[in-house]
């Protein structure tokens, strides 16, 4: 019952930080949101500045928008009521490559934690696949009370503005209430500083405005913490850190591997919240460059993003096709560390902090020392999703970050 599984996670969230009241009651009971309400319908302003009028009673929810909304309802224990999701993020992954002394390493079962814990989402009807368009008959036949888009999420990167206006025009043409996310690939200076505007958001919509303001008051401070213990570094010392994709297409197409440049989100983690250098100075994301190149840039710590599969170190360190890049300061330092398993991660989802704790211990180990990130990490799956240490480790393995244990990361 949904009801019975919101108050066990509320009771989790109890538990997990002090000083916070437990209310009992149902999972349907409305918290005052501060929107207006009328009769049957609440106002709620979303971020394009639309006013939508959404039904007071939710029971059918669309989701366009690679599984953060989706995340938001299993820990308000309204995951029931999802009818339809956008992209190919459900997926089971595997990933395997081979060394130079002929083993194999395979990894098996990587998915994002929200298909973990809603397995029933990969039966569900998927509204947006990579290179189509909306399927606005499966949509209408859902019949949603409500529909979330998420603006940066991959079927709406930036750059598809033009896109993302037809399809809000079509689907309010079909009276589907609609809200509208923005996630920090589409803005003009990406940051994740909003994030905790669109938890807010998604808050108000199912009158869980208190839970959602005490998630992003969460997430918040973790991302606070990192910014205070590496503000004071002077330029000088800062270490140049390189976000670099292994992408086997980027090997097809003649170059070694994919970089992010300053006016991208991989850059922003780098340099506006671990306060490092980004080692590659160019522009864009997804940028094939060449082994000279690499070999050029040297930088002092790697960090190994999803880039068309998942990259551990050993990978860099022993791959066949990539012992030309043995010279490199960080590889002989043995300072290159696996970011999580983020298929389709455009916009950043809940985990996000994960991916700045990782950059921010390798670039600054010594400051980070009394923090042991696999610990840490599974703290966050119980504080984020509410669920129990058991549940937070498989988590932790469906995002192939068993190597902080193995290593003491």
């Amino acid at each position: 019952m949904k009801g019975c599984n919101y108050i066990k996670r509320y009771a989790l969230l109890f538990i997990l930080i002090p000083g916070m009241i437990l209310i009992s009651g149902c999972a349907g009971t409305m918290e005052n949101t501060g929107v207006q309400e009328t009769s049957g319908t609440r106002t709620i302003t979303d971020m394009h500045g639309r006013t939508v009028d959404i039904p007071l009673k939710i029971e059918r929810v669309v989701a366009i928008d690679d599984g953060f909304v989706e995340g938001l309802m299993y820990r308000f224990g309204l995951e029931d009521q999802i009818v339809g999701i956008g992209g190919e993020w459900v997926k089971d992954y595997t990933y395997s490559f081979e060394t130079t002394d002929g083993s194999t390493y395979e990894y098996m079962k990587g998915m994002n934690p929200v298909r973990y814990l809603i397995p029933e989402l990969a039966d569900l009807p998927v509204l947006v696949t990579t290179g189509t368009a909306m399927n606005y008959e499966t949509l209408a036949s859902l019949d949603p009370d409500v529909l979330f888009l998420r603006a940066g999420a991959s079927a709406f990167r930036a750059g598809s503005d033009d896109n993302l206006q037809l399809t809000i025009q079509t689907i309010e043409s079909l009276g589907i209430p609609l809200v509208i996310l923005v996630g920090p690939p589409y803005q003009d200076e990406p940051t994740v500083d909003q994030i905790t505007e669109e938890i807010r958001l998604v808050g108000d919509v199912f009158s869980r405005k208190k839970d959602a303001d005490t998630l992003a008051r969460y997430i918040d401070g973790q991302i606070a913490m990192i910014r205070e213990r590496t503000r004071d570094i002077p330029e000088e010392e800062k270490p140049k850190v390189m976000q670099l994709g292994l992408s086997p297409r980027a090997r097809q197409g003649g170059g070694a591997a994919m970089a992010w440049g300053g006016d991208t989100i991989e850059s922003h983690f780098i340099e506006e919240i671990a306060n490092a250098r980004n080692a590659y100075k160019g522009s864009g994301a997804f940028v094939v460059i060449s082994t000279e190149q690499i070999l050029t840039i040297d930088p002092d710590v790697i960090v190994l993003p999803t880039a068309q599969g998942y990259h551990p170190a050993t990978e860099l360190y022993t791959a066949p096709y990539y012992q030309n890049l043995q010279e490199l300061t960080a590889v002989k330092n043995q300072r290159v560390y696996a970011l999580p398993w983020t298929p389709f991660n455009w916009a950043k989802r809940l985990e996000y902090p994960i991916e700045a704790m990782v950059i921010a211990k390798a670039a600054y180990p010594d400051r980070f020392s009394d923090i042991n990130v696999g610990e840490w990490t599974l703290d966050f799956y119980q504080q984020v999703y509410l669920v129990d240490e058991a549940t937070a480790r498989e988590l932790r393995s469906t995002q192939w970050l068993d190597w902080m244990e193995e290593k003491g990361f």
